[in-house]
Protein backbone atom coordinates (compact mmCIF):
# COMPACT_ATOMS: atom_id res chain seq x y z
CA UNK A 1 0.00 0.00 0.00
CA UNK A 2 1.33 3.35 -0.90
CA UNK A 3 5.31 2.75 -0.88
CA UNK A 4 4.96 -0.02 1.64
CA UNK A 5 4.80 1.89 4.65
CA UNK A 6 1.82 0.78 6.39
CA UNK A 7 -1.45 -1.23 6.38
CA UNK A 8 -4.39 0.41 7.40
CA UNK A 9 -7.38 -1.95 8.88
CA UNK A 10 -10.62 -0.80 6.85
CA UNK A 11 -11.71 0.61 3.51
CA UNK A 12 -9.87 3.33 1.97
CA UNK A 13 -10.43 2.76 -2.33
CA UNK A 14 -13.43 4.34 -3.84
CA UNK A 15 -14.92 5.31 -0.63
CA UNK A 16 -16.70 8.67 0.50
CA UNK A 17 -16.00 8.66 4.69
CA UNK A 18 -18.66 10.41 6.52
CA UNK A 19 -18.15 14.29 7.42
CA UNK A 20 -16.16 14.09 10.63
CA UNK A 21 -14.83 17.40 12.69
CA UNK A 22 -11.27 16.96 12.91
CA UNK A 23 -10.18 18.60 16.25
CA UNK A 24 -7.28 20.34 14.77
CA UNK A 25 -5.26 20.23 11.61
CA UNK A 26 -2.85 17.77 12.52
CA UNK A 27 -5.83 15.48 12.58
CA UNK A 28 -7.69 16.35 9.49
CA UNK A 29 -4.21 15.89 7.13
CA UNK A 30 -4.06 12.56 9.20
CA UNK A 31 -7.61 11.44 7.73
CA UNK A 32 -7.49 13.33 4.73
CA UNK A 33 -3.65 11.21 4.02
CA UNK A 34 -6.15 8.37 5.54
CA UNK A 35 -8.73 8.16 3.03
CA UNK A 36 -6.57 8.90 -0.01
CA UNK A 37 -4.68 5.82 1.14
CA UNK A 38 -1.18 8.35 0.75
CA UNK A 39 0.61 6.45 3.31
CA UNK A 40 4.26 9.05 2.79
CA UNK A 41 1.82 12.16 3.15
CA UNK A 42 0.34 10.51 6.58
CA UNK A 43 3.75 10.08 7.57
CA UNK A 44 5.39 13.12 6.84
CA UNK A 45 2.69 14.53 9.17
CA UNK A 46 3.77 12.11 11.73
CA UNK A 47 7.52 13.45 11.47
CA UNK A 48 6.34 16.89 11.98
CA UNK A 49 4.38 16.33 14.71
CA UNK A 50 4.69 15.40 18.88
CA UNK A 51 2.98 11.67 19.39
CA UNK A 52 1.86 10.95 23.03
CA UNK A 53 1.41 7.70 24.72
CA UNK A 54 -0.40 6.76 28.16
CA UNK A 55 1.24 5.96 31.56
CA UNK A 56 0.44 5.72 34.63
CA UNK A 57 0.67 8.57 37.39
CA UNK A 58 1.38 6.70 40.30
CA UNK A 59 4.54 4.89 38.36
CA UNK A 60 5.54 8.07 37.15
CA UNK A 61 5.57 9.64 40.54
CA UNK A 62 7.52 6.62 41.95
CA UNK A 63 9.76 6.65 39.19
CA UNK A 64 10.17 10.33 38.56
CA UNK A 65 11.74 11.02 34.59
CA UNK A 66 10.66 7.52 33.16
CA UNK A 67 8.26 6.67 31.04
CA UNK A 68 7.11 3.01 29.99
CA UNK A 69 5.04 2.55 26.60
CA UNK A 70 2.02 0.20 27.61
CA UNK A 71 0.54 -1.99 24.87
CA UNK A 72 -2.90 -3.49 24.15
CA UNK A 73 -4.14 -6.42 22.24
CA UNK A 74 -6.23 -5.07 19.33
CA UNK A 75 -8.42 -7.57 17.38
CA UNK A 76 -8.45 -5.62 14.72
CA UNK A 77 -4.74 -7.03 13.52
CA UNK A 78 -4.83 -10.06 16.72
CA UNK A 79 -1.81 -8.71 17.95
CA UNK A 80 0.04 -6.21 20.92
CA UNK A 81 0.08 -2.78 19.49
CA UNK A 82 1.28 0.96 21.30
CA UNK A 83 -1.63 3.47 20.79
CA UNK A 84 -0.12 6.90 20.17
CA UNK A 85 -2.18 10.29 19.82
CA UNK A 86 -2.00 13.25 18.80
CA UNK A 87 -2.31 16.22 20.58
CA UNK A 88 -5.87 17.05 19.77
CA UNK A 89 -6.71 13.40 20.27
CA UNK A 90 -5.68 13.74 23.91
CA UNK A 91 -8.73 12.91 26.86
CA UNK A 92 -9.13 15.37 29.79
CA UNK A 93 -6.31 14.60 32.43
CA UNK A 94 -6.88 12.93 35.10
CA UNK A 95 -5.71 11.71 38.63
CA UNK A 96 -4.65 8.44 37.06
CA UNK A 97 -3.66 8.48 33.85
CA UNK A 98 -0.59 11.03 32.21
CA UNK A 99 0.48 11.12 28.57
CA UNK A 100 4.47 11.46 28.00
CA UNK A 101 5.57 13.12 24.48
CA UNK A 102 7.69 11.32 22.25
CA UNK A 103 8.03 11.67 17.92
CA UNK A 104 8.58 9.63 15.06
CA UNK A 105 12.51 10.17 15.45
CA UNK A 106 12.00 7.83 18.80
CA UNK A 107 9.88 5.26 17.27
CA UNK A 108 12.68 4.96 14.57
CA UNK A 109 15.25 5.11 16.53
CA UNK A 110 14.99 4.38 20.31
CA UNK A 111 11.61 2.09 20.48
CA UNK A 112 12.43 -1.92 21.16
CA UNK A 113 9.83 -4.17 22.26
CA UNK A 114 9.88 -7.31 21.28
CA UNK A 115 6.66 -8.37 22.18
CA UNK A 116 4.82 -5.46 20.09
CA UNK A 117 4.82 -5.44 16.22
CA UNK A 118 2.55 -2.88 15.67
CA UNK A 119 1.74 0.97 16.22
CA UNK A 120 -1.50 2.53 15.70
CA UNK A 121 -2.26 6.49 15.67
CA UNK A 122 -5.37 7.49 16.94
CA UNK A 123 -7.30 4.52 18.06
CA UNK A 124 -10.95 4.75 18.28
CA UNK A 125 -11.05 8.23 15.75
CA UNK A 126 -12.08 8.32 12.02
CA UNK A 127 -7.95 8.71 11.62
CA UNK A 128 -7.25 5.18 13.55
CA UNK A 129 -4.30 3.23 11.18
CA UNK A 130 -2.45 0.68 12.26
CA UNK A 131 0.86 -0.35 11.02
CA UNK A 132 3.22 -3.04 11.27
CA UNK A 133 6.43 -1.63 13.36
CA UNK A 134 9.20 -4.50 11.68
CA UNK A 135 12.70 -2.92 11.49
CA UNK A 136 12.00 -3.06 7.86
CA UNK A 137 8.92 -0.55 8.14
CA UNK A 138 10.54 1.85 10.78
CA UNK A 139 13.81 1.68 8.01
CA UNK A 140 10.84 3.60 5.61
CA UNK A 141 10.21 5.84 8.65
CA UNK A 142 13.12 6.77 9.32
CA UNK A 143 13.23 8.70 5.46
CA UNK A 144 9.83 10.93 6.49
CA UNK A 145 12.42 12.30 9.71
CA UNK A 146 15.81 12.16 7.52
CA UNK A 147 13.80 14.24 5.07
CA UNK A 148 12.55 16.77 7.43
CA UNK A 149 16.03 16.94 8.98
CA UNK A 150 17.27 18.27 5.29
CA UNK A 151 14.12 20.64 4.70
CA UNK A 152 16.33 21.92 8.18
CA UNK A 153 14.55 20.13 10.58
CA UNK A 154 11.78 23.06 11.71
CA UNK A 155 8.77 20.60 12.88
CA UNK A 156 5.72 23.22 11.80
CA UNK A 157 4.63 22.26 15.42
CA UNK A 158 7.33 24.98 16.96
CA UNK A 159 7.16 27.26 13.69
CA UNK A 160 5.60 30.90 15.39
CA UNK A 161 1.51 30.07 14.48
CA UNK A 162 -2.20 29.57 15.95
CA UNK A 163 -2.60 26.76 16.83
CA UNK A 164 -6.04 26.09 17.36
CA UNK A 165 -8.49 22.94 18.29
CA UNK A 166 -11.26 23.43 16.17
CA UNK A 167 -14.51 21.13 17.66
CA UNK A 168 -13.69 20.63 21.69
CA UNK A 169 -11.60 23.47 23.19
CA UNK A 170 -12.80 26.91 24.47
CA UNK A 171 -14.41 29.41 21.74
CA UNK A 172 -16.05 31.99 23.98
CA UNK A 173 -17.07 32.52 27.64
CA UNK A 174 -14.48 33.44 30.48
CA UNK A 175 -12.47 30.01 30.23
CA UNK A 176 -11.83 31.16 26.92
CA UNK A 177 -11.09 34.64 27.15
CA UNK A 178 -9.13 33.84 30.35
CA UNK A 179 -6.96 31.52 27.49
CA UNK A 180 -6.31 34.54 25.64
CA UNK A 181 -4.30 35.99 28.13
CA UNK A 182 -1.44 33.11 28.02
CA UNK A 183 -1.85 33.02 23.93
CA UNK A 184 1.44 35.43 23.08
CA UNK A 185 3.28 31.99 24.80
CA UNK A 186 0.74 29.54 23.29
CA UNK A 187 1.87 31.05 19.70
CA UNK A 188 5.61 31.35 20.40
CA UNK A 189 5.56 27.38 21.98
CA UNK A 190 3.62 25.55 19.35
CA UNK A 191 0.59 25.18 22.08
CA UNK A 192 -3.13 25.18 21.10
CA UNK A 193 -4.25 27.94 22.60
CA UNK A 194 -7.57 27.04 23.33
CA UNK A 195 -6.94 23.21 25.24
CA UNK A 196 -8.97 22.96 28.76
CA UNK A 197 -7.37 19.41 28.58
CA UNK A 198 -3.97 20.81 28.74
CA UNK A 199 -1.44 18.17 28.45
CA UNK A 200 1.60 20.88 26.88
CA UNK A 201 4.55 19.16 26.53
CA UNK A 202 3.39 15.65 28.28
CA UNK A 203 3.46 14.81 32.20
CA UNK A 204 7.20 14.68 32.28
CA UNK A 205 7.53 17.69 30.17
CA UNK A 206 4.84 19.55 32.06
CA UNK A 207 6.95 18.77 35.68
CA UNK A 208 10.51 19.66 34.29
CA UNK A 209 8.92 23.31 32.99
CA UNK A 210 7.76 24.27 36.62
CA UNK A 211 11.09 22.83 38.14
CA UNK A 212 13.56 24.02 36.29
CA UNK A 213 11.23 27.60 35.38
CA UNK A 214 9.56 28.00 38.34
CA UNK A 215 11.32 26.21 41.31
CA UNK A 216 7.52 23.94 41.80
CA UNK A 217 8.56 20.47 42.57
CA UNK A 218 4.85 19.62 44.42
CA UNK A 219 0.86 21.09 44.55
CA UNK A 220 1.55 23.17 47.46
CA UNK A 221 4.61 25.24 45.82
CA UNK A 222 1.93 25.49 43.06
CA UNK A 223 -0.33 26.78 44.77
CA UNK A 224 1.50 29.33 46.11
CA UNK A 225 2.74 30.62 42.83
CA UNK A 226 -0.65 30.58 41.23
CA UNK A 227 -1.79 32.53 44.06
CA UNK A 228 1.15 35.11 43.88
CA UNK A 229 0.33 35.73 39.69
CA UNK A 230 -3.12 36.09 40.48
CA UNK A 231 -2.51 38.63 43.03
CA UNK A 232 0.59 40.38 40.87
CA UNK A 233 2.88 39.90 43.57
CA UNK A 234 5.51 38.63 41.46
CA UNK A 235 5.82 42.22 39.08
CA UNK A 236 8.80 43.82 40.80
CA UNK A 237 7.54 46.99 42.56
CA UNK A 238 9.99 49.50 41.05
CA UNK A 239 8.53 48.47 37.63
CA UNK A 240 5.32 49.45 39.21
CA UNK A 241 5.99 52.69 40.70
CA UNK A 242 7.42 54.60 38.36
CA UNK A 243 4.57 53.26 36.13
CA UNK A 244 2.17 54.45 39.00
CA UNK A 245 3.98 57.82 39.11
CA UNK A 246 3.37 58.31 35.40
CA UNK A 247 0.01 57.77 35.66
CA UNK A 248 -0.50 60.20 37.89
CA UNK A 249 1.25 62.50 36.41
CA UNK A 250 -0.85 61.59 33.09
CA UNK A 251 -3.88 62.17 35.29
CA UNK A 252 -3.23 65.59 36.53
CA UNK A 253 -1.61 66.84 33.44
CA UNK A 254 -4.09 66.04 30.70
CA UNK A 255 -2.01 63.07 28.93
CA UNK A 256 1.86 62.97 27.58
CA UNK A 257 4.58 63.24 30.02
CA UNK A 258 7.64 63.95 29.11
CA UNK A 259 11.18 61.92 30.60
CA UNK A 260 12.34 64.39 32.05
CA UNK A 261 9.37 65.39 33.76
CA UNK A 262 8.62 61.74 34.91
CA UNK A 263 12.47 61.33 36.37
CA UNK A 264 11.84 64.51 38.42
CA UNK A 265 8.44 63.45 39.83
CA UNK A 266 9.83 60.03 40.73
CA UNK A 267 12.59 61.63 42.92
CA UNK A 268 10.29 64.00 44.55
CA UNK A 269 8.60 61.56 45.51
CA UNK A 270 11.63 59.06 46.79
CA UNK A 271 13.08 62.31 48.65
CA UNK A 272 9.68 62.87 50.54
CA UNK A 273 9.38 59.34 51.46
CA UNK A 274 12.50 59.19 52.43
CA UNK A 275 12.59 62.34 54.50
CA UNK A 276 9.26 60.83 56.84
CA UNK A 277 9.30 58.84 59.93
CA UNK A 278 7.31 55.68 59.41
CA UNK A 279 6.74 52.91 61.75
CA UNK A 280 6.55 49.27 60.91
CA UNK A 281 5.35 46.24 62.76
CA UNK A 282 7.93 43.11 63.39
CA UNK A 283 8.28 40.32 65.71
CA UNK A 284 10.00 42.37 68.10
CA UNK A 285 6.39 45.00 68.06
CA UNK A 286 6.64 48.20 66.32
CA UNK A 287 9.59 49.63 65.14
CA UNK A 288 10.41 53.19 64.35
CA UNK A 289 12.17 54.25 61.08
CA UNK A 290 13.71 57.40 60.83
CA UNK A 291 14.88 58.99 57.79
CA UNK A 292 17.06 57.03 55.55
CA UNK A 293 20.40 57.54 54.69
CA UNK A 294 21.55 60.12 52.16
CA UNK A 295 23.57 57.60 50.43
CA UNK A 296 20.79 55.10 50.39
CA UNK A 297 18.14 57.88 48.77
CA UNK A 298 20.55 59.01 46.27
CA UNK A 299 21.23 55.07 44.84
CA UNK A 300 17.77 54.23 45.29
CA UNK A 301 17.00 57.47 42.84
CA UNK A 302 19.34 56.83 40.17
CA UNK A 303 17.99 53.28 40.16
CA UNK A 304 14.72 54.35 39.18
CA UNK A 305 16.47 56.89 36.61
CA UNK A 306 17.71 53.91 35.27
CA UNK A 307 14.74 52.14 34.98
CA UNK A 308 12.87 54.79 33.61
CA UNK A 309 15.33 55.23 30.53
CA UNK A 310 14.69 51.60 30.15
CA UNK A 311 10.41 51.57 30.05
CA UNK A 312 11.22 54.67 27.78
CA UNK A 313 13.31 53.47 25.05
CA UNK A 314 11.42 50.14 25.37
CA UNK A 315 8.42 51.79 24.61
CA UNK A 316 9.89 54.23 21.75
CA UNK A 317 10.67 50.44 20.06
CA UNK A 318 6.98 49.47 20.81
CA UNK A 319 5.62 52.41 18.88
CA UNK A 320 7.87 51.58 16.07
CA UNK A 321 6.53 47.96 15.57
CA UNK A 322 3.40 48.74 16.26
CA UNK A 323 2.81 47.41 18.90
CA UNK A 324 1.86 50.47 20.67
CA UNK A 325 0.49 53.28 19.26
CA UNK A 326 1.52 56.97 19.26
CA UNK A 327 0.94 58.45 22.14
CA UNK A 328 0.29 55.53 24.02
CA UNK A 329 2.04 54.05 26.78
CA UNK A 330 2.05 51.32 29.24
CA UNK A 331 0.15 51.63 32.19
CA UNK A 332 0.98 48.80 34.24
CA UNK A 333 3.02 45.95 33.63
CA UNK A 334 0.78 43.66 36.08
CA UNK A 335 -0.79 41.85 32.54
CA UNK A 336 2.89 40.17 32.95
CA UNK A 337 1.58 38.31 35.86
CA UNK A 338 -2.07 37.88 34.67
CA UNK A 339 -0.90 35.99 31.76
CA UNK A 340 1.29 34.20 33.80
CA UNK A 341 -1.66 33.18 35.93
CA UNK A 342 -3.51 31.44 32.98
CA UNK A 343 -0.20 29.99 32.20
CA UNK A 344 0.20 28.37 35.32
CA UNK A 345 -3.34 27.20 35.78
CA UNK A 346 -2.69 24.97 32.52
CA UNK A 347 1.06 23.82 33.81
CA UNK A 348 -0.30 22.79 36.88
CA UNK A 349 -3.15 20.97 35.19
CA UNK A 350 -0.43 18.95 32.52
CA UNK A 351 1.57 18.23 35.53
CA UNK A 352 -1.55 17.30 38.01
CA UNK A 353 -0.57 19.68 40.44
CA UNK A 354 -3.98 20.78 40.33
CA UNK A 355 -7.25 19.54 38.60
CA UNK A 356 -9.57 20.75 35.83
CA UNK A 357 -11.94 22.28 37.81
CA UNK A 358 -9.20 24.49 39.99
CA UNK A 359 -7.33 25.36 36.36
CA UNK A 360 -10.20 26.63 34.50
CA UNK A 361 -11.25 28.72 37.97
CA UNK A 362 -7.67 30.09 37.86
CA UNK A 363 -7.74 30.81 34.05
CA UNK A 364 -11.15 32.50 34.82
CA UNK A 365 -9.86 34.69 37.51
CA UNK A 366 -7.03 36.00 35.97
CA UNK A 367 -9.29 37.09 32.77
CA UNK A 368 -11.36 38.57 34.82
CA UNK A 369 -8.53 40.38 36.92
CA UNK A 370 -7.08 41.68 33.54
CA UNK A 371 -10.38 43.50 32.49
CA UNK A 372 -10.31 45.18 35.57
CA UNK A 373 -7.03 46.55 35.00
CA UNK A 374 -6.96 47.04 31.17
CA UNK A 375 -8.84 48.27 28.41
CA UNK A 376 -8.05 46.03 25.40
CA UNK A 377 -6.35 43.05 24.32
CA UNK A 378 -3.32 45.21 22.43
CA UNK A 379 -3.13 47.21 25.86
CA UNK A 380 -2.29 44.01 27.60
CA UNK A 381 -0.56 42.63 25.38
CA UNK A 382 1.85 45.63 25.31
CA UNK A 383 1.60 45.90 29.12
CA UNK A 384 2.59 41.69 29.57
CA UNK A 385 5.57 42.18 26.54
CA UNK A 386 6.93 45.19 28.62
CA UNK A 387 7.27 43.00 31.53
CA UNK A 388 8.42 40.03 29.92
CA UNK A 389 11.32 42.13 28.71
CA UNK A 390 12.38 43.93 32.08
CA UNK A 391 12.64 40.80 33.18
CA UNK A 392 14.60 39.10 31.03
CA UNK A 393 15.57 40.99 27.58
CA UNK A 394 18.38 43.63 29.28
CA UNK A 395 17.46 45.87 26.30
CA UNK A 396 18.68 43.57 23.54
CA UNK A 397 15.89 43.05 21.92
CA UNK A 398 16.50 39.73 21.25
CA UNK A 399 14.24 36.52 21.05
CA UNK A 400 12.87 37.38 24.66
CA UNK A 401 11.30 40.19 22.21
CA UNK A 402 10.31 39.46 18.82
CA UNK A 403 8.86 36.24 19.44
CA UNK A 404 6.47 38.34 21.54
CA UNK A 405 6.60 40.53 18.76
CA UNK A 406 5.86 38.26 16.49
CA UNK A 407 3.09 36.54 18.39
CA UNK A 408 1.44 39.82 18.72
CA UNK A 409 0.99 40.52 14.89
CA UNK A 410 -0.20 37.06 14.46
CA UNK A 411 -2.75 37.65 17.29
CA UNK A 412 -3.80 40.68 15.76
CA UNK A 413 -4.21 39.62 12.46
CA UNK A 414 -4.77 35.76 11.97
CA UNK A 415 -8.92 35.72 12.09
CA UNK A 416 -9.24 32.90 13.69
CA UNK A 417 -7.09 34.67 16.63
CA UNK A 418 -8.95 34.90 20.38
CA UNK A 419 -8.14 38.32 20.60
CA UNK A 420 -9.88 39.21 17.00
CA UNK A 421 -13.39 36.97 17.92
CA UNK A 422 -13.72 37.14 21.91
CA UNK A 423 -14.26 40.64 23.03
CA UNK A 424 -12.22 42.36 25.89
CA UNK A 425 -15.21 43.41 27.72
Amino acid sequence: MGDGEGITVGRTDHWAPPAWQAPGEVERRLYEAKVRGDWPAFFDVLAEEDLFFADSVARLEARPGTSRCTPYWYSQVRANCLPLLTDGMLPAPDAETAFCRTDLEWLVDGWRDSDTSWIVINPGSPCEVFFPATPAHRALWQQHVRRLEQRGGERPHYLMRLRVLEGSGAATGAVAHGLGLIALLSVSNGDLWNAIDYHGTGYNGEKKRLKEWWGITSREEWRHYQEQLLEADQVRGAWEFVLGVRRSLSRDFGGHVEVDQWRQAAEKVLRRGAEGTEYRLSADGVTKVGPRDGAEVTAQIAGVQRLIGRVARYEKRFRADGLLAEGKFVPSVEAWDYGRAAGMARWGLGARYCDQREAENAITRAGRLARLNYRSWEEFSASYILGRCLHFDEEEFGSWYQDMLEAHRILTTDPGSPWLTIPWK
